[in-house]
């Protein structure tokens, strides 16, 4: 299945021990099975090695050996690799209660830090009292909301500014961004409208504007409506010329937050309480970093250097995408960490995942045969 890839990404040339196939399996188990170092890779397919034929391989690569290839096999291939899964799985995901003709158009945009042992990469933040470091990568994400799975994932240094994220960006025209404060670029949004696209975001509490034109509600308008208006704001475009962007401000009170958000956005034909629910479905990817961390811990790396951490990360998400395919195509009651918890404990038996999730389900007893291991008597 990842031959189109494999070829199309040449990424078994100068590789002669170690093929993709071999390296991209040994890697997604140990995603799988939270393995913490490149030993327990070796260690946990070694002993299954009489069942890997069924896996297509039949060589387990030595730990020196895939260290070499997650420092030198560029990380790139492994995001081609859940490139190619997600554009074959997409439409098959979805399931939010939106509207579909809101979701099509509908992107998320967060970062999330992995924090390093190692100062591999330049993190934020104060330093320790012993005046060192730890390195910290960060994930920058764009989550399309049909599959609430990622469509661009770009990594940096953790002290990186967020911003840089916006040059890989590409969304077709008609489309929704949504972010926080912390993407606050006029120099952006004014490119935004230029190709068509709207965003949403908060406002920051010390951003100076003019207000242009207050907006009117009759009774019948949500109370949550503190304040809508048209407002114009200064900014220094690449070239350090004077340039105006209009905006349009709302002030909106969350009832369940008891606090008010205030939103600023480039569309003004969308209603006000559509814009805030939009911005709300923005915690959707906070939901998914949290499924991320929770279901593949990645406190743990088994390289020291960038490429073999984006490589592990990249598997990871290879492996989240793969589960809740699964999840989702079995129907399955169980909540996804437990779902996740059962595969991981059976990962080489030989029992269809159906049948596993059934025999979960049901309330077995030990059986007569089996031995007390308290009674060895």
């Amino acid at each position: 299945m990842l031959q189109p890839v494999i070829h199309s990404t040449k990424a078994n040339r100068y590789y002669k021990k170690l093929h993709f196939y071999e390296h991209f399996i040994s890697m997604l188990y140990c995603v799988l099975s939270g393995c913490t170092s490149l030993r327990e890779i070796e260690g946990g397919l070694g002993l299954a090695a009489g069942k890997l034929n069924h896996l297509g391989i039949d060589y387990v690569p030595p730990r020196s050996t895939l260290s070499d290839g997650n420092r030198r096999r560029p990380s790139d291939v492994f995001g081609q690799v859940y490139q190619y899964l997600y554009a074959m799985y997409k439409p098959s995901l979805s399931d939010s209660t939106l509207p579909k003709h809101v979701l099509e158009r509908l992107f998320l945009l967060d970062a999330t830090v992995f924090g390093l042992f190692k100062a591999i990469l330049k993190t934020s933040g104060r330093y320790a009292a012993n005046g060192k470091r730890k390195g910290g990568i960060k994930k920058n994400t764009v989550i399309e909301a049909t599959s609430l799975m990622p469509c661009l994932v770009d990594f940096d240094a953790a002290s990186a500014s967020e911003k840089a994220v916006f040059k890989k960006l590409s969304l077709p025209p008609g489309s929704y961004i949504v972010f926080d404060k912390g993407y606050d670029s006029y120099g952006q949004f004014a490119a935004f409208g230029d190709a068509g696209i709207n965003f949403i975001t908060r406002q920051k509490t010390n951003a100076a504007y003019t207000s242009v034109q207050e907006c009117l509600h009759d009774s019948g308008s949500p109370h949550n409506i503190l304040k809508e208006e048209v407002i114009e704001q200064r900014y220094r475009d690449a070239q350090g010329q004077p340039k105006i962007l209009r905006l349009r401000r709302i002030a909106w009170w969350d009832d369940a937050g008891k606090r008010v958000f205030e939103f600023i956005t480039n569309d003004f034909e969308l209603d006000a309480a559509t814009i805030a629910l939009l911005y709300k479905f923005r915690w959707k990817i906070e939901q998914f970093f949290k499924k991320l961390k929770q279901n593949f811990p990645l406190q743990y790396f088994v390289g020291d250097n960038q490429n073999a951490i984006e490589i592990q990360i990249w598997c990871a998400l290879i492996a989240l995408l793969l589960l809740s395919r699964i999840h989702q195509q079995h129907n399955s009651k169980k909540a996804f960490t437990v779902f996740a918890s059962i595969i991981r404990l059976h990962l080489f038996n030989y029992i269809s995942i159906k049948e596993l999730l059934k025999a979960y389900t049901k309330k077995s007893k030990m059986p007569a045969t089996q031995q007390d291991l308290f009674n060895t008597g």
